[in-house]
């Protein structure tokens, strides 16, 4: 807490007060801040990211219900329809978090909604491969900015030692949509002939429409930022701004082009870009090819959208435990290499078994490692990169190049592979076997930087007082403990 009296002995307050549990003060319940920050933010944000994760991979439910056939897609012409929105949604991330840091997100949220639910709702009207292309590159470059733009957002209003289960909860929006994607292609594949649109033109145009209205509404629930918050009493604003400060080291919030130097030049940046890169890729494949992956095992395709429910549920629960867990104990690596040991598990079964049910459950364990490893990622990655400006370039990259992997995975589950997909489920055993190994490589790099940090400290006498003198440094300040 801000003011309190720590021993250097006890390590300074501003080295480790990520790691301290929360107590209230006279003026100010830390804990009734949080709740107050979870009814009105986290709700709102995951289902934004609902809508977004839904939208970019209901061409999965499109496809098993007749989007190839009515298109005439042969060959790779679905692969490369899944494939191409992840090019411009790749590359427009991080102009897209500079933009929301220099605008405001109550205004470049909605926008940036608004157009990707009309690429949508344009999509119901494609009548050819490349009509469907076009459209997914304009989905792709819509949609790119709110991933990055709402992790980046979640960690300007958490301190450190709650943002991994808030991150947490907000890409158990992802496992939600999978889930409820399910249930409404189930659904609205049977309007098949209304308005002469084919089942899967509806599944667009519906999705596209709640995409819109939600977006209308967004401008309304979106808060800027802790200084301004309507919700907060004027208290608790200062407690949390200062308990952000104290987490970031009194780091510099302002943009300067030096601070995306620092991102560029840092090589931890890049071990979360491949790091990330490989919890991704299957995560992504799994989302893209779950329907058909299940017909594969033998199950019709009417079945196989409803069978997409329980594994996104089993997902959401241990997605959202993870987050919790990994918040109690103020570590990110060790739920990382676990996620990862539980997809890659999952796989296993699916790569190994003949069985139709038992490669059922592969896919409901799959899950339940996928989803949290890729959200522990992120919340590693926002919670050790010092400085607003470099942690959003930093989170924008990161998330940057796994949606690369985005790209990969539209091409690992090929129709001539059908109905097992070995290859597919190779090339996901190896990409979760090398998160692994990353994962522990980081858990001992950051537990060795913050041990030379702690003696540089003691040598030099600094303490949380000195906090100006090292606040343009970033991450690399004697100040910042890094979170394992």
């Amino acid at each position: 807490m801000p003011g309190s009296p720590v021993n250097e002995k006890e390590k300074d307050a501003s080295f480790e007060s990520h790691q301290l549990p929360y107590a209230a003060s006279s003026a100010v319940d830390p804990r009734r801040v949080l709740r107050k920050l979870d009814r009105h933010l986290l709700p709102f944000v995951s289902a934004l990211y609902l809508l977004s994760f839904l939208d970019r991979t209901n061409i999965g439910n499109a496809k098993v219900a007749g989007l190839t056939t009515d298109l005439h897609l042969t060959g790779l012409q679905y692969n490369l329809c899944s494939a191409i929105f992840f090019l411009p949604y790749t590359f427009f991330e991080v102009p897209s978090n500079m933009a929301m840091k220099l605008l405001k997100p109550s205004r470049w949220i909605p926008f940036i909604m608004v157009c990707w639910g009309i690429v949508m709702l344009s999509m119901a009207f494609v009548k050819s491969f490349s009509g469907l292309i076009v459209a997914r590159i304009f989905l792709g470059f819509t949609e790119s900015g709110l991933f990055p733009g709402v992790t980046f957002y979640l960690c300007l209003w958490y301190p450190r030692a709650a943002q991994a289960q808030r991150v947490s909860i907000f890409l158990s929006a992802a496992t939600v949509a999978g889930a409820f994607g399910g249930i409404l292609a189930f659904g609205i594949e049977r309007m098949k002939g209304i308005g002469g649109l084919a089942g899967w033109s509806w599944i667009f145009l519906l999705e596209g429409l709640i995409t819109v209205i939600v977006a209308a509404l967004s401008y309304f629930f979106m808060y800027d930022d802790p200084e301004t918050a309507p919700f907060l009493t004027a208290d608790e604003r200062e407690w949390l701004v200062n308990k952000i400060q104290e987490d970031t080291a009194g780091l510099a919030k302002t943009f300067q082009w030096k601070f995306l130097g620092q991102a560029l030049k840092d090589p931890h940046t890049y071990l979360y870009m491949v790091l990330y890169l490989f919890s991704a890729l299957p995560a992504y494949a799994f989302a893209l090819f779950l329907p058909t992956i299940i017909t594969g095992l033998g199950y019709s395709a009417a079945h196989a959208q409803l069978l997409t429910i329980p594994p996104y549920v089993a997902g959401c629960i241990v997605t959202v435990a993870f987050g919790a867990l990994s918040d109690r104990w103020t570590m990110r690596g060790p739920f990382v290499l676990i996620g990862a040991l539980l997809g890659l598990t999952g796989y296993v079964i699916l790569f190994a078994t003949r069985e139709a049910v038992v490669g059922y459950i592969g896919t409901i364990i799959a899950s339940c490692g996928l989803f949290p490893a890729a959200a522990c990622v992120l919340a590693w990655t926002g919670g050790n990169v010092g400085g607003d400006v470099k942690r959003g370039v930093v989170i924008a990259m990161t998330i940057g190049l796994g949606n690369l992997g985005g790209f990969a995975s539209s091409f690992i589950y090929r129709a001539q592979d059908s109905p097992r997909y070995h290859p597919g489920h190779a090339t996901n055993i190896s990409c979760l076997a090398i998160a692994a190994a990353l994962s522990a490589i980081g858990m001992l790099e950051f537990h060795k930087l913050n041990k030379q940090k702690q003696l540089q400290r003691e040598k030099e006498g600094i303490t949380k007082d000195q906090m100006d003198k090292f606040r343009e440094m970033g991450d690399q300040s004697p100040l910042y403990r890094y979170t394992l």
